[in-house]
């Protein structure tokens, strides 16, 4: 779970050019089950990353959820 981890510049920059927007993902698990209105291979887009690695989602089923990047697991799709 997030708890006000600071994050470089620079990470932040990787993480950006490694997921850009655009990017099509594939949920594999949350570190929070109460965002319940995504689960297990649901599919989405990414929308952009904040400063604190979040990874901000369009999902395919309309839900709009972050992503923690050191938290959440998902995987790139083709």
């Amino acid at each position: 779970m997030y708890f006000g981890r600071v994050y470089t510049n620079a990470f932040i920059k990787q993480l950006r050019e490694r997921y850009p927007e655009g990017t099509r993902i594939e949920l594999v698990s949350l570190y929070d089950p109460c965002r319940a209105d995504i689960s297990y291979r649901d599919q989405g887009t990414v929308a952009h990353i904040d400063s604190n690695a979040r990874i901000s989602v369009n999902w395919d089923n309309g839900y709009i959820c972050d992503l923690i990047y050191d938290d959440d697991v998902f995987r790139v799709i083709d």
